[in-house]
């Protein structure tokens, strides 16, 4: 089936009716429409190779991930990945970010990970620079033989330890680099697989042992117009399924205590936990969180994002708490098992259509009738506003940001698919 592309002139036509609709509930769509474009997601370079990197083509995974599917076309070099990146942000309204783990290291000598310099990745550097495309930064803490029992920072190895303390280190000072070279703060995220399959006896050793690797990393601030820190915990992985020492309540503390940002992602929780919930909860006592979007089924499976129930909540809560400019959005899936470019494409437009729908709410009016204590004029406002035309106002914004409208776009990835993808 070809997919159908939408007159110019249609979409201005069903956006100019849209704008008379949302001016009836107050809302300003040109406002809102400026407001789009000052959003950056931050695209997750792993959905491209797999979670593969490049620092060993033959090394397993580990640490608790899985990919399943073997969708033909796999990124198999880093011009190869770069080039898959810039098809997918071309098709992606706005201007935004890519997110780098650190086995994705281009260069020609093999490299430890706790002798990593900014030079490894000085082809990124100029990459971002060349297409004004910002990089945020992540240690990786699995993959590697030091890490094979799924244990790091936690270890109770002093040996393998401070091998991971002196990658953390290595990896900060990477993102320093990177953002003075951007001119902007890179986010640098640490997360570790460290925990037990079955029940422990022992809680409290991994996570002391863990707290004092966290503070032999933070001892030296760097200056945060630069990097900005994050940790992001978890609740079970595979072979960690009773006990991770990287917890929520270990690293919520953690992050204030310390004044680092805490990273929520979606699918790290226990399924009928609301995310949504724990932005206005967090944003209360750290000034800034970093935000991992994802989808699970039954567990933390790392689905392509999708414009659900629970993408929109927490779209809403960003929005209604006017906290957009202090949540760094990222996404974190991989999908191997469809066109991988396209994956990226359908997660962050799904991503920034549940940010346009939330900017498109009449929040004060609502926040108003909830004072109040019209709490019916209030439920039925909200349920009105499901059915407003804002996929017109989503076409227009495509269209004036130079990128396909509605499902148009599948098109160009199906071209990049024949001419590039099944050759590799």
């Amino acid at each position: 089936m070809t997919m159908p592309r939408l007159d110019s002139k249609m979409i201005e036509h069903h956006y100019q009716h849209a704008k008379e609709v949302y001016a009836a509930y107050g809302v300003d769509t040109d406002k809102v429409l400026e407001q789009m474009k000052a959003i950056s997601i931050s695209l997750h370079c792993w959905q491209g190779d797999d979670v593969g990197g490049f620092e060993n083509p033959e090394g397993e995974l580990g640490g608790g991930l899985a990919v399943t599917g073997n969708y033909p076309g796999k990124a198999r070099t880093p011009d190869e990945l770069r080039a898959d990146l810039l098809m997918a942000y071309s098709l992606i309204p706005g201007k935004h970010r890519l997110n780098l783990h650190a086995f994705y290291v281009d260069y020609p000598e093999r490299v430890e990970r706790n002798q990593l310099q900014p030079k490894h990745f000085q082809s990124w550097i100029d990459w971002s620079k060349a297409h004004g495309i910002p990089l945020d930064f992540n240690g990786t803490f699995f993959a590697h033989p030091l890490a094979s029992d799924g244990w790091t920072l936690a270890s109770a190895d002093s040996g393998v330890r401070q091998f991971w303390v002196e990658h953390a280190i290595a990896c900060r000072k990477i993102a320093e680099a990177m953002g003075k070279a951007q001119g902007s703060a890179c986010i640098h995220n640490l997360w570790i697989p460290d925990g037990e399959k079955d029940l422990p006896a022992d809680r409290w050793s991994p996570r002391q042992r863990l707290k004092e690797s966290l503070d032999a990393i933070y001892k030296e601030p760097l200056d945060k117009r630069y990097v900005k820190d994050a940790v992001e915990s978890k609740l079970f992985g595979i072979g960690s399924e009773s006990y991770v020492a990287g917890s929520w309540e270990f690293y919520l503390p953690y992050a204030v205590k310390h004044d680092l940002l805490i990273c929520i992602d979606t699918g790290h929780f226990h399924p009928t936990e609301q995310i949504a919930d724990k932005i206005s909860a967090v944003l209360l006592f750290l000034p800034e969180i970093l935000l991992h979007v994802s989808r699970g089924i039954r567990w933390d499976s790392d689905h392509v994002v999708i414009l659900n129930d629970e993408t929109r909540s927490i779209a809403e809560e960003i929005v209604r708490g006017d906290a957009l400019h202090r949540v760094h959005i990222g996404l974190d899936y991989f999908d191997a098992s469809i066109n991988r470019v396209a994956a990226w494409v359908i997660g962050t437009r799904a991503m920034l259509k549940a940010l346009l729908v939330a900017l498109l709410e009449p929040t004060q009016t609502l926040k108003e009738l909830e004072a109040s204590g019209d709490r019916t004029a209030r439920l039925a406002l909200m349920e009105e506003l499901k059915t407003l035309p804002y996929s017109a106002v989503w076409d227009y914004y495509c269209e004036t940001q130079g990128v396909p409208t509605g499902a148009a776009w599948l098109e160009e990835v199906r071209r990049y698919e024949r001419e590039v993808l099944v050759k590799r």
